[in-house]
């Protein structure tokens, strides 16, 4: 490999021999890293026929071999904000952006219907990407995100303090935090849903996000989300929104199992930008 134009050509190929979706993207965004530069400027450089990062090659040849981009370069965006992932956290998707879109709606709407200060309840928050978004785009919002793995706190509490937002981060059971919470506005979740008898595709997913933020518990992938949700409707006032993620194959059985419990004044399934089903909003009863 001569120039970077030439290492960055060579490497999409390798990429997409590889399988990996997004080929160019993640050659410009390694070299980016490897540089310590934007990925615009690598473009720039490529075209100035810069030579290639020593550490080029080897970056390039972790993720042909399915080690997530997020892991190489240390950060994932999400909603404008950078956020630091890495080992034993869930990289936050592209999707869920949509499902905390929807969160901050609500959040929206309670201060539309004269909350000043509505509370809100992440529960299963990873990375803290859905607390850290809602707090960043309504500063009046008080933000709580609860999550199990004392790994993923970790990086939730270094992305909290770098962000400098207003967020408590709770090592604990979503199950059993915050017990002294109530009259809660909106509770959101992204909780681990897929089926037990199911095995993620993507190697990235399989092989290297925590089973822990994945599984939900069943063989419908449900059990989880279920439990997560009747924590929810504890939480919450009459009136207050439930917005939790799910797989594209749970539209229907998700507000089924909802419904059934009689904790609902009203269920609506959503549909992410691709028009597959995504989440379910639901108003405590």
């Amino acid at each position: 490999m001569s120039d970077l134009r030439g290492a960055v050509r060579d490497a999409t190929r390798q990429l997409a021999d590889a399988g990996v979706a997004s080929p160019e993207h993640d050659a410009v965004a390694l070299a980016a890293h490897a540089l310590r530069v934007e990925p615009g400027e690598v473009r720039r450089l490529m075209v100035l026929g810069a030579p290639v990062p020593e550490a080029y090659a080897g970056l390039v040849a972790e993720r042909a071999a399915r080690v997530p981009l997020q892991h190489l370069t240390g950060r994932a965006w999400f909603r404008g904000l950078e956020l630091e992932v890495g080992p034993g956290v869930f990289v936050p998707r592209p999707e869920t952006e949509v499902v905390a879109g929807w969160a901050i709606d609500a959040v929206r709407g309670c201060l539309d219907a004269g909350v000043d200060r509505p509370v809100v309840v992440d529960l299963c928050s990873g990375s803290g990407a859905i607390a850290f978004a809602v707090k960043a785009e309504v500063p009046q919002a008080r933000v709580h995100a609860v999550e199990l793995s004392d790994l993923a706190v970790a990086w939730a509490t270094r992305n909290r303090d770098r962000l400098a937002l207003d967020v408590e981060v709770v090592l604990g059971d979503a199950l059993t935090a915050l017990g002294e919470l109530s009259e809660v506005d909106v509770v959101v979740s992204n909780p681990p849903y897929i089926p037990t008898t199911a095995e993620p595709v993507d190697p990235e997913v399989r092989d290297h996000d925590p089973h822990v933020a994945l599984y939900g518990g069943s063989e419908d992938g449900l059990a989880i989300p279920r439990l997560v949700a009747a924590r929810a409707s504890g939480l919450l006032r009459p009136g207050g929104v439930l917005v939790m993620e799910h797989a594209d194959s749970q539209g229907e059985s998700l507000p089924s199992a909802l419904r059934a419990t009689g904790s609902w004044a009203s269920i609506e399934d959503r549909r992410d930008l691709a028009g597959r089903p995504r989440a379910t909003v639901a108003v405590r009863a």
